[in-house]
C-alpha cells in the first residue's frame, strides 16, 4: 500500500499569485495534494491601510487557523509576501511547518555568492516585508561571515503592466532609477512577478529570484524527507 500523499494548504491573496504558485507546486512537489485558499481582499486592504493592521493580522490568522485545525494539513505556505510577519506567531501555535512566501528564496540567496542583493517589488507592502525578512536571516544564514549589501526597489507601474516583458522593463527602469543596477542577484518580493524572472535577468545581466519553486522544494524535504530531483538553484 502507497503512503498517503501530504496534504500542503496554500493561502492567497491574489488570483496571479496563487497560480504561480500551482505551477510551481506541480513541478517541484507533485506529490503533494494541494488546498487553496483565496481571500482577494487581502492585498488590498493591506494597501489602503498603507500596512498590516491589527484587524488584518487578526484575519490572516483566522485563516491559518481554519486550514491548521483540519487536523490533516502537513504543511503550510503563506503566498504573500505581505503577511509574512504573520507567520511567526502562527508557528508558536501549530507543529506543521508554516513558510512565509520567500523565505527560503531568501535564504538560498544569502547562502549563494551574492554579496550584493537587490530586491522588486511592484507594492510598498511587499518591499518593506522582503527587506525585513532578508535582513533578519542573516545573522543565521551568514553568521559573521561577509557582510551583504541589501538595496530596494519599487515599481508600481509594473503592477498594470500588460505581459511579462512589460513588467520586466518596469522593473528594470526602477532598479537602474534606484541604483540597484549593481546588484549581483535581484530576489522579485512578490510571487505575481516570477513570469517575468527570465526576461529581467537578461536585461540586468544577473540572476533574477523567484521564490515559489524553492517554497514547493523546501516543503517537498521537509515532509518527505528528501531533496527535488532538480537542481540545487532558486527558480
Amino acid at each position: 500500500m502507497s503512503e498517503p500523499r501530504p496534504l500542503v494548504a496554500l493561502i492567497h491573496a491574489v488570483p496571479s499569485g496563487a497560480r504561480i504558485a500551482q505551477e510551481a507546486f506541480a513541478r517541484e512537489f507533485p506529490e503533494a495534494r494541494r488546498w487553496n485558499v483565496l481571500d482577494d481582499r487581502l492585498l488590498d486592504d493591506a494597501l489602503a491601510a498603507d500596512g498590516l493592521t491589527e484587524p488584518l493580522r487578526r484575519r490572516m490568522h483566522r485563516l491559518i487557523g481554519h486550514v491548521m485545525d483540519a487536523g490533516d494539513v502537513q504543511g503550510l505556505l503563506l503566498t504573500c509576501s505581505s503577511y509574512g510577519e504573520v507567520v511567526e506567531g502562527a508557528r508558536s501555535l501549530w507543529g506543521a511547518p508554516i513558510l512565509k512566501s520567500d523565505e527560503a528564496m531568501f535564504r538560498a540567496a544569502l547562502a549563494g555568492p551574492y554579496d550584493r542583493i537587490a530586491v522588486a517589488a511592484s507594492v510598498p507592502p511587499a518591499v518593506q516585508a522582503a527587506v525585513a525578512q532578508l535582513e533578519a536571516l542573516v545573522p543565521s544564514v551568514r553568521g559573521g561571515g561577509r557582510p551583504v549589501e541589501i538595496s530596494a526597489v519599487l515599481s508600481e507601474a509594473a503592477v498594470a503592466a500588460d505581459s511579462p516583458e512589460a513588467t520586466a522593463a518596469h522593473l528594470a527602469d526602477a532598479l537602474r532609477a534606484g541604483g540597484a543596477d549593481s546588484a549581483q542577484a535581484v530576489l522579485l518580493a512578490q510571487y505575481s512577478l516570477a513570469p517575468a524572472r527570465d526576461t529581467l535577468a537578461d536585461l540586468m545581466g544577473v540572476p533574477v529570484l523567484d521564490g515559489a519553486g524553492t517554497a514547493a522544494r523546501e516543503l517537498r524535504a521537509l515532509l518527505l524527507g528528501e531533496t527535488s530531483p532538480h537542481p540545487a538553484t532558486v527558480s
